[in-house]
């Protein structure tokens, strides 16, 4: 029988299987070499209370807390029948309430007695406004050591704090990883070990010793130090050997035929780019001069013209003979995109047509929502070439699409879709197809290395000359009510100057989303359900906004429904436009100046961003009104203190991951995968994942198999496994 290592064993065998099952369902955890790579998130000291303040943030959340009991007592009900047992923790920080019920609170009522210490775990909840943990589950710290040195030693002893779950306590995954700690000499080093004695940093076997089981601060220093780096590096050498194999495919050379459809497009431009665009689309155009894909990310704030960049490139393949494709998450954006492209191509776009340039190509559009004679006229366009251009949503990558020949994909907002789909579309060249991915979410530096490694990167940061400037304001609106007022008087006054507005509401209220609102309001003492589009549009033409055209959009709408009214708000027909965030990305009207976001603490950084870049696309200046019932001193007021106080996106967007928890930044939540990036942290560690590019760039180049670092390939199996693979891309 093959013999299986120490580290690859399956869990049942070292802890049973009942404990296995809750540490694969409950936290993903299958061998010990999981169990091992699962870290403490931090580290109490017997000898120092921690904090019980940051608890207010963490509702519904499973936590884990040392503390001193303040008091302790019984109390009776339902005319004595009924116990309950109340107990006051105390960190110096704050106080918390725990609660035991019936016939369980005998034993803690002996155990938990006023002064004792203890570490306690459970879910935060929230009754009659106050924090409190019911039921949980605790372990005393009482000190039995028998002599001086050995209770110093105990009161001193760091405490590994674990992700824990409702099944398993942090004490008993403590417990778990005693039992497979012993396996961790058998751990194969991934660094190469001239990278890893010229930084000084210690073997795999001491870190993982050093994480679980410090014996000073300094232990975990250097542990998290070398675990940084395993994380960093194995993710970039992942990295670069994509880009090393996408450097070794073939790709058709697509240049621009001179006095072709891009110089036409070129004449024909009432303005002048930008040098960004200019400096962009030289990028792009080197890029796709050559014989292998091109990969780039095109990344840029919000109306920095990302699309008129986009569209420069597809003009330029198709002048070479080849045709493009842009893939867009949602119909609105693919039709917006269409019929921007189209209106900037004017003639140009209606090739073979009566009245069209003979220098011109066909632009299509293909959505899965179209008429059965449109869709079977977009095919043939596309099969037999007769369409350059073709814009659509996921309806792209079914398999009855063809193309005559595929030379450009460019991807919009490239975190919406997943890697089979971006390869899927790819598959569709008879050699692979040059790759411009597009986000409009500032992305910093290092996130856009360790999330899009794979791809070259070119930033737009200079807006558009004419663009006006977004005036930003907070309005508190239970503070101060007469300011929301003021914000209704504000639209009605730009919509009686001949401009339009956009009110975003977070939710539908259309009935299919009230359940679950509701009952995470009531569950929530304290809040409301977000503010619904169907409500708020009403309560508008009713009140304030009475007398104007106001209309909705929503993503539950029939897709024709959607069409007719942004094209009757783009041309000027309703005023008012009452949305979700559908429109978000990409729409483009240049007459409405003033945004309205209701509940605006309901966003995040990023997507409020977002949103206001919609308005301030003319030659008017642009408001964005952020409505919220938040309390002033409220993290959620200061989040939109800082929207309202730069518009720099990348500043943003800095500020929005610092905010967020670590897994999200790398679309963890999105994906549903957990995140391989255990230990490092994506903003804070900017400097190791850089060097840990260099390091792997310059691995990869002297060694693209790495024949000569097995360790390295063991660890880069654990982490590409397929899930991770697509969580890698989806970014």
């Amino acid at each position: 029988m093959e013999h299986v290592p120490a580290l690859d064993e399956d869990l049942k065998k070292t802890l049973g299987p009942a404990t296995a099952k809750v540490l694969a369902e409950q936290l993903g955890l299958h061998t010990a070499l999981d169990l091992l790579h699962h870290y403490p998130r931090r580290y109490a000291e017997r000898g120092e209370l921690t904090s019980l303040a940051e608890l207010a943030d963490q509702i519904d959340e499973h936590v884990t807390v040392v503390a001193q009991v303040a008091d302790a007592r019984i109390l009776t009900f339902n005319g004595g029948r009924g116990k309950r047992l109340e107990v006051t923790i105390t960190d110096g920080s704050g106080r918390l309430q725990l609660v035991f019920f019936g016939a369980g609170v005998h034993k803690p009522h002996k155990e938990l007695l006023p002064g004792s210490r203890a570490m306690f775990a459970g879910k935060v909840s929230k009754f009659n406004h106050k924090l409190q943990l019911a039921h949980p589950a605790y372990e005393p710290l009482g000190a039995d050591a028998s002599d001086r040195d050995a209770a110093t030693a105990f009161a001193n002893q760091l405490i590994p704090i674990y992700p824990a779950c409702a099944k398993l306590e942090s004490w008993k995954i403590a417990k778990c990883v005693d039992a497979v700690l012993p396996s961790a000499r058998e751990a194969v080093d991934p660094l190469p070990p001239a990278l890893r004695e010229g930084r000084g940093l210690v073997p795999l076997t001491e870190a993982l010793l050093k994480i679980h089981r410090p014996a000073t601060k300094a232990d975990i220093d250097d542990a998290r130090q070398r675990l940084k780096w395993d994380e960093a590096f194995v993710l970039q050498v992942a990295l670069a050997r994509r880009r090393h194999a996408d450097s070794q495919l073939p790709a058709v050379p697509r240049r621009p035929a001179p006095g072709g459809l891009l110089d036409s497009f070129d004449a024909k431009l009432p303005f002048t780019l930008t040098d960004g665009q200019v400096a962009v689309s030289k990028e792009i155009f080197d890029d796709l001069a050559t014989s292998h894909p091109m990969h780039r990310l095109l990344q840029g704030e919000v109306g920095s013209g990302k699309t008129m960049v986009a569209l420069r490139a597809m003009l330029a393949v198709v002048d070479s003979g080849g045709q493009a494709a842009m893939l867009a998450p949602t119909e609105v954006l693919a039709q917006q995109h269409h019929r921007s492209i189209v209106e900037m191509m004017g003639e140009l776009a209606e090739g073979g047509m009566l009245g069209g340039s003979d220098q011109g190509t066909k632009v299509v559009l293909l959505t899965g929502s179209m008429g059965m004679p449109a869709r079977r006229q977009a095919l043939l366009d596309l099969v037999t070439g007769e369409a350059g251009i073709v814009i659509g949503t996921h309806a792209l990558i079914e398999d009855k699409v063809q193309f005559h020949d595929l030379g450009l994909v460019v991807v919009d907002e490239q975190h919406r879709f997943g890697v089979e789909q971006r390869d899927a579309l790819r598959s569709k060249g008879k050699q692979p197809p040059h790759l411009l991915v597009m986000t409009a979410t500032p992305i910093p530096r290092t996130v856009a290395m360790t999330v899009f490694g794979d791809l070259e990167t070119s930033v737009l940061d200079q807006l558009p000359a004419g663009r006006s400037p977004i005036a930003t304001h907070v309005v508190p609106a239970k503070d101060k009510p007469h300011f929301l007022a003021r914000a209704w008087e504000r639209v009605r006054e730009e919509v009686e100057n001949g401009h339009q507005a956009y009110v975003v509401c977070p939710r539908i209220g259309d009935g299919e989303d009230e359940p679950k609102k509701k009952k995470a309001a009531e569950e929530d003492g304290d809040k409301r359900p977000p503010l619904a589009v169907l409500e708020i549009a009403e309560q508008l033409t009713r009140g304030p906004l009475a007398g104007l055209s106001v209309e909705v959009l929503h993503g539950r709408m029939d897709p024709a429904d959607k069409d007719d009214v942004m094209r009757r708000f783009a041309a000027g027909e309703v005023k008012v436009l009452v949305a979700t965030t559908v429109i978000e990305v990409g729409v483009n009207v240049p007459n409405s100046t003033v945004m309205v976001i209701m509940d605006a603490d309901r966003f995040g950084v990023s997507q409020l961003h977002q949103l206001r870049g919609r308005v301030g696309r003319g030659s008017a200046p642009g408001l964005c009104l952020l409505v919220s019932e938040m309390h002033e001193a409220s993290p959620a007021r200061a989040r939109l203190a800082a929207v309202a106080a730069t518009l720099d996106g990348f500043e943003l967007s800095r500020i929005d991951l610092e905010q967020r928890r670590e897994g999200d930044v790398l679309g963890q939540a999105q994906s549903g995968v957990r995140s391989s990036l255990r230990m490092l942290a994506v903003i804070e560690d900017e400097e190791v994942i850089a060097q840990a590019r260099e390091e792997a760039t310059r691995v990869v180049a002297e060694d693209p198999a790495l024949e000569g670092l097995p360790g390295l390939r063991t660890a880069l199996d654990a982490l590409l496994d397929t899930e991770r693979e697509q969580y890698l891309e989806k970014g």
